[in-house]
């Protein structure tokens, strides 16, 4: 955000929720909105195997994506897998099979919300606890909409809502998800750009910097500053 810059233009694109820090952070920068163009709904709990037909179930490991991929094959006659680890020609072809109508489920990790558009009219949460690198933690708002948001396409609209042992979304959540009503971000993370080479002791110290402007927060435990 504060360094990468293209030759003419630069481009942001983001949610809404970090505006007014990249109106800080960024000079004589102007904002172009793009409003979603379908409804999204939140309709509660349902069995997995009650699910309407192009369904997304997300789960968070490996281990719960192949468990309930499998019951969806027995009950309801096949899925397409989705999963960050995937190779991207397997992914793809996991992506074209359910795109081609060869199955009406798809099971996946949060993978599915970074960059993928398909056509999905519902969005089951099998879980919203995930292990995020160091700990296991529910989903904040903004990430279940995120994944969420792949329900509906253009202008056909969406619903979300859990699945097997998932506790419900609360109806505050689900409000805010429905509304796209998110808290602005209050920081972004920063490391120091402006590093030290001349002994290992000034890296260090170099790398220990504390940001000049508010906004920004030092990362924290960073591997290879260990």
């Amino acid at each position: 955000l504060l360094n990468a810059r293209g030759y003419f233009e630069t481009m942001f694109l983001g949610a809404e929720t970090i505006r007014p820090l990249l109106a800080k952070l960024v000079p004589n920068i102007s904002f172009q909105n793009r409003k979603r163009l379908s409804t999204l709904s939140y309709i509660g709990a349902k069995k997995t195997i009650r699910l309407p037909k192009r369904s997304a179930i997300v789960a968070f490991s490996a281990l719960e994506v192949y468990e309930i991929a499998e019951l969806v094959r027995r009950q309801l006659g096949g899925a397409a897998i989705v999963m960050g680890g995937l190779s991207p020609r397997t992914r793809n072809a996991q992506v074209a099979m359910y795109q081609a109508g060869e199955v009406d489920y798809i099971v996946a990790t949060d993978a599915i919300g970074m960059g993928l558009n398909m056509d999905i009219s519902h969005v089951a949460f099998a879980a919203t606890r995930k292990f995020d690198g160091c700990y296991r933690r529910e989903l904040s708002s903004s990430e279940l909409a995120q994944i969420a948001g792949r329900a509906g396409r253009y202008k056909n609209n969406g619903t979300f809502g859990t699945t097997g042992k998932s506790a419900a979304i609360l109806a505050m959540t689900a409000n805010n998800i429905e509304n796209n009503n998110f808290s602005p971000l209050k920081y972004v993370y920063w490391r120091n750009s402006s590093l030290n080479f001349s002994s290992l002791e000034m890296l260090l110290l170099s790398l220990r910097a504390s940001p000049d402007r508010g906004g920004l927060k030092r990362v924290q435990g960073a591997g290879d500053e260990f």
